[in-house]
């Protein structure tokens, strides 16, 4: 049998077959032989109109045209064979109702109309209205519309799907053939079996079609589309209205604020925002903050975003009307999740079925776009509007769905979990806990469900679950400290804290209350975390509860520490530690001891604070608490360093980092790198310092801890001195003292201020160290702070010297040798005599400066500092020989030059050998 085919006029394309079979209209043969007629027909121009207020999906349409675009022909070997590249022939479009996925076909299909080649056939649009009962289109009917479209006569078009669909692939491969491409556009699939039958089969003929579920049946090139983001919606916002109304509408633009709000409110769906602008435009008057607040009510959001031609919930409509039971009632109760996303487990407890039942309907939700994959796997989220609309139909359902037992299936899931997560934190020693093989999985599952679990211990109250909030917020508080959320802790303790009081539950009242004392030392609020504390210790004797009491004293200990007040801080950390001791709990001991050790070693008592954690790291690291031990190696190498054990020190932070690291703890990982950089600057490992300062830094920064980063900053800063890189030493300095004043420290300020001096003077900028010392001195003297106001009262003293305003260095540095006097520094003590004696010297005060290196040498002696004895011997020398006293001055530098050789500093004992001569020789 063969075939053929002759255009008629009109332009209907019209077959004839000869020895072929009839059957009505449909035909049977062996070759068929389309011709086609010579113009393009109308109907192959008729896609819908473009919306001009089309923005934020450039690229998208990037990535949709280069699938349309027609592939290059194959380039031929010298075999005549080829490997030509696989074309793109079926895109497949998915999104949520209201997405714009019809909106993006059309303009991607226009552009491709517009590229020259590409498509000279034109253009097919069929809308299948999968969603809609009522208008939905077969694939019979659609293929009669696209027959007829394609130039078939009705006469000429097959009754069953299998010939419709024949004849219309073979009528677009005809097309093909003869160099005239057709871009076939089918919107609105509601199932792979509506699209299929439409899609063209001739390897050159290109398919777009869209649909609410993904179609991964289709053998298409799958593209995802989701909501504006803010700029985008905005954009969108604007250019509906000015093109609705003229571009002197600028309502959106005069009002920004309001447009983002709106823009959040619409959450970024285009439907939403095209309604949500129509109606600005149909009352030009009307401000956009007037819109932005009729939106703020969640009850009536919906609502307010309809028009009579369109409406968010009728969209929403199509796509829950098609959900099967099962699926429907899981949709009607996601909404109950109080946070943004929720697991597959949590899913689980609100449906009351198994999580793989659970989860293969949650896929289903997923591929008809009504709720969104998470970040992971394993995780789920749902559009805004769509969960106000899941939750009207929910409200609706409330008693068949068993809602409120559901809510409370899923609030007591993350109260169990939250606090079996939380045993790993607080007991990191102990046997594994339920749900956790070890603290990394409860960090992973605290850290994905935070957002859930303090919106739960929010609005627990409201829906008759009072009793979970203290627990939740108690289970949670360690994640959210080591997490530094505390902004999050402080408000949650304090939602917490009434619904105790109010059903006179004392003792999570105390926990709670030991726990805002803890948020508030974390924020540095110091005295509201005393004051807390000690109410807190009311409730523990109240209760009698010497647990609760022992820890909170160990806590008080810490944060009157903070304060410098070290007498009082090292009272509390005793009395702690009996109480641990008392009842025998090893890990409070442990913890007693730690604190102790760091107040200790504060209050100048270095020898029992190197003890105090030397005992501490051996109970945690036979308890087996690798972080506990982690914590006290750090703080004992903070004391080593006091004592001048720098290599000892070094061994102990290397060992912190490490855990800390192995640990996952990046801010004590960090805090532990710093101070090992402190001890190696003190061994004259000033490039290794200067590299672990800067890595120290720059993880506080990322991690948003501003003081941290402050002091890592000014530690950095000495090390870069020590290196000789002054300019850089004085830069971050100043870094650390904007840091600490924006904060409100005023300590630590100081500390940084009088580090900025230092630099200053080592660069040679004596005036601008003047400033920084001073401004260190009001801020010591102002706190109290003696000792502080004495190191003070010595690098301004020093810095005035270098300026030759030498009473006034005088002045300073007399203060400076009381106030080290006062506060017992000896060493201290001897270095400002040693100054104050310089600074008489250059004066020509010979007779006192000899008075301060004399009791100098007295200081340097005792404490073994022999280099410095010699230097104050060597300038009493030279002062007695200013004074003509020389057989004084010979005594004094022989004992000065014996000194130095001793300690190989040859040198100096060349230089003051000089000096003996010229004694020698004038005494005669």
């Amino acid at each position: 049998m063969t075939g053929t085919g002759e255009a008629r006029e009109g332009g209907a394309t019209v077959n004839t077959v000869s020895g072929g079979v009839f059957f009505h209209a449909v035909v049977q043969g062996r070759d068929i032989t389309v011709q086609l007629p010579p113009a393009v027909t109308p109907a192959l121009s008729g896609l819908p109109p473009r919306a001009p207020a089309f923005t934020g999906r450039d690229r998208h349409v990037e990535q949709l045209l280069a699938d349309l675009a027609p592939l290059p022909a194959p380039v031929l070997d010298d075999d005549g064979g080829g490997a030509p590249q696989r074309a793109v022939l079926v895109s497949a479009v998915s999104g949520l109702a209201g997405i714009g996925k019809t909106e993006l076909a059309v303009q991607t299909a226009a552009l491709a109309l517009r590229q020259p080649g590409w498509f000279p056939g034109g253009v097919l649009f069929t809308d299948l209205a999968g969603y809609d009962s009522e208008r939905r289109l077969s694939p019979e009917r659609a293929l009669e519309g696209l027959l007829r479209a394609l130039a078939v006569p009705g006469e000429h078009i097959p009754h069953s799907l299998e010939d419709r669909q024949r004849l219309y692939r073979s009528v677009l491969a005809a097309y093909a053939a003869e160099g005239r491409r057709v871009l076939v556009v089918i919107d609105n699939a509601s199932t792979t079996g509506q699209a299929s039958p439409l899609l063209p089969t001739d390897g050159i003929t290109a398919a777009l079609v869209t649909s609410r579920h993904t179609l991964d049946g289709l053998d298409a090139r799958l593209h995802d589309l989701d909501t504006l983001d803010e700029g985008a919606a905005t954009d969108l916002l604007d250019l509906a209205v000015r093109h609705a109304r003229g571009n002197d509408d600028t309502r959106v633009t005069d009002d920004p604020a309001s447009a983002v709000l709106i823009a959040r409110l619409c959450a970024g769906l285009p439907l939403a925002l095209r309604i949500a602008a129509a109606t600005l435009a149909a009352t030009p008057t009307r401000p956009v903050a007037s819109l932005a607040t009729d939106l703020r009510a969640e009850h009536s959001r919906l609502d307010k975003l309809a028009r009579p031609d369109r409406a968010v919930r009728a969209a929403f409509d199509l796509s829950y009307r098609l959900l099967p039971d099962d699926q429907a009632r899981l949709f009607r109760l996601l909404p109950l999740n109080p946070g943004p996303a929720l697991s597959t487990e949590a899913a689980a407890h609100l449906a009351d079925a198994a999580p793989d039942q659970v989860e293969e309907l949650l896929r289903h939700l997923a591929d008809a776009h009504l709720i969104e994959l998470g970040a992971v796997w394993g995780r789920w989220r749902m559009h805004d509007l769509v969960r106000l609309h899941a939750a009207e139909h929910g409200l609706a359902q409330a008693a068949p769905d068993q809602r409120d037992a559901a809510r409370a299936r899923l609030f007591a899931h993350y109260e169990d979990t939250a606090k079996a997560a939380g045993t790993h934190l607080v007991h990191p020693f102990g046997p594994p806990a339920e749900h956790f093989p070890d603290r990394v999985a409860a960090f992973a599952w605290l850290d994905a469900e935070r957002d859930n679990l303090i919106a739960t211990a929010t609005v627990a109250p409201a829906f008759g679950h009072a009793a979970t909030v203290p627990h939740l917020v108690l289970s949670i508080a360690p994640y959210l400290d080591d997490r530094r959320y505390f902004d999050d802790w402080i408000a949650l303790v304090n939602t917490a804290l009434p619904i105790c009081r109010d059903r006179g539950d004392r003792d999570n009242e105390g926990g709670l209350l030991n726990s805002l004392g803890n948020a508030l030392w974390k924020v540095r609020r110091f005295e509201e975390a005393i004051d807390t504390y000690v109410e807190c210790l009311a409730i523990w004797d109240e209760v009698e509860d010497r647990a609760g009491e022992a820890q909170t004293l160990n806590n008080l200990g810490t944060v009157l520490g903070e304060v410098r007040q070290f007498d009082k801080a090292v009272e509390a950390h005793t009395r702690s530690l009996a109480i641990q001791r008392a009842l025998g709990d090893r890990h409070g001991e442990a913890e007693a001891l730690d604190g102790l050790g760091t107040n200790l070693g504060a209050s100048g008592r270095l020898e029992e604070a190197v003890d105090a954690h030397t005992r501490a790291a051996v109970i945690f690291r036979e308890l087996r608490d690798r972080h506990g031990e982690a914590r006290v190696l750090d703080n004992r190498g903070s004391s080593l360093q006091a004592v001048e054990r720098f290599e000892e020190a070094i061994e102990a932070h290397t060992g912190a980092v490490t855990l800390f690291r192995e640990l996952h703890d990046r801010h004590r990982e960090a805090w532990a790198r710093d101070n090992r950089a402190l001890a190696l600057q003190a061994v004259g490992r000033v490039e290794e310092a200067v590299d672990a300062h800067t890595r120290a830094a720059a993880t506080f920064r990322e991690l948003g801890d501003l003081h941290s980063e402050g002091r890592a900053l000014d530690n950095l800063g000495t090390a870069l001195r020590e290196a000789k890189q002054f300019e850089q030493a004085v830069d971050v300095h100043t870094q650390a003292v904007t840091i600490f004043r924006k904060l409100g420290d005023r300590h630590l300020e100081g500390q940084a201020l009088g580090n900025l001096g230092t630099s200053l003077i080592a660069l040679d900028r004596p005036e601008a160290a003047i400033d920084a010392h001073t401004r260190e001195l009001a801020i010591r003297q102002e706190a109290g702070d003696r000792r502080g106001e004495a190191r003070a009262l010595l690098s301004l003293g020093d810095a005035l010297g270098e300026t030759e305003r030498l009473e006034e260095a005088i002045s300073h540095l007399t203060l400076s040798v009381a106030a080290f006097r006062e506060v017992h520094d000896r060493p201290a003590e001897g270095r400002a005599l040693f100054r104050l004696g310089f600074a008489q010297y250059q004066a020509g005060r010979f007779e006192e400066a000899i008075k301060a290196f004399t009791p100098a040498v007295t200081v340097f002696r005792e404490h073994d500092d022999r280099f410095n004895e010699g230097s104050a011997l060597g300038n009493t020398g030279i002062a007695l020989n200013d004074l003509g006293r020389f057989e004084e001055a010979m005594i004094v530098l022989d004992q000065a030059v014996t000194v130095f050789r001793e300690l190989g500093q040859q040198e100096e004992a060349e230089e003051l050998m000089t000096y003996w001569t010229i004694a020698h020789d004038s005494a005669g």
